[in-house]
């Protein structure tokens, strides 16, 4: 709120700051960003972009003038990767924060915008699958299917089993096919890695494939990582 109040009549918070009041985005360490309908010069704290913004574009959360969530994505698109936009835009959905002008009236209205082509990518591929992205491992690993031609799961996704439920990063369930996106932050402490292993059990005994990939894989093996799916998945003749 003393980003906008100091940025003048008008301002609004916007872009990267604003699709974390939303939720849809982790908070950054970088400058607060500010939409002004006046130029204004940016400082070190405070980055400000010029637009005037209708009225349909703005709205107020926890009393702070902000950009809507249709409108935040659609200036996320012109800072971030397609990959970034389509969690958000999955974030926004799965907290269902909708809004009367939503991200297709926003292409229509502005049609030759810089991350147009993010949007429309992100919409099309909505219905590939289901569920939330909730870290940046499982926001690069989409890409990767796509790119290996690979069938796109659901995402963190619950499998109930004897009366207990496990959550599970990437589920094809009808190929019975788990992978686990290992990350330290979420799987780096002794009880989660006991957990991991005692859940991993309980799913093989169970009939399901549990393969679990790191960061580094992604980036250091790709191909060999992209075969051995092909082949989990019964992909390969």
């Amino acid at each position: 709120m003393a980003a906008v109040l100091a940025s003048g009549p008008g301002a609004v918070l916007s872009y990267r700051t604003a699709a974390a009041l939303w939720g849809i985005r982790p908070p950054s360490s970088g400058p607060i960003e500010v939409t002004v309908p006046h130029r204004s010069r940016s400082s070190r704290s405070i980055r400000r972009h010029l637009t005037q913004l209708p009225a349909d574009e703005v709205t107020r959360r926890d009393g702070i003038p902000v950009t809507t969530a249709p409108r935040t994505i659609f200036d996320l698109a012109t800072v971030a990767s397609e990959s970034g936009v389509e969690a958000a835009l999955r974030e926004s959905e799965y907290l269902r924060l909708h809004d009367r002008l939503s991200l297709p009236h926003l292409l229509k209205r502005y049609p030759g915008r810089r991350g147009s082509g993010a949007i429309r990518a992100c919409l099309a591929r909505r219905t590939e699958s289901h569920g939330r992205i909730r870290s940046r491992l499982e926001e690069r690993f989409l890409p990767f299917l796509r790119r290996h031609e690979l069938p796109i799961p659901k995402l963190n996704a619950w499998i109930h089993l004897g009366g207990r439920s496990f959550q599970v990063d990437c589920l094809w369930e009808d190929r019975k096919q788990v992978v686990e996106l290992d990350g330290f932050q979420s799987h780096g402490t002794r009880i989660a890695f006991r957990e991991d292993r005692a859940r991993d059990r309980l799913l093989r005994v169970a009939g399901y494939g549990v393969t679990r990939i790191a960061w580094a894989q992604l980036d250091d093996e790709p191909a060999a990582i992209a075969a051995d799916l092909q082949t989990l998945l019964g992909l390969v003749p």
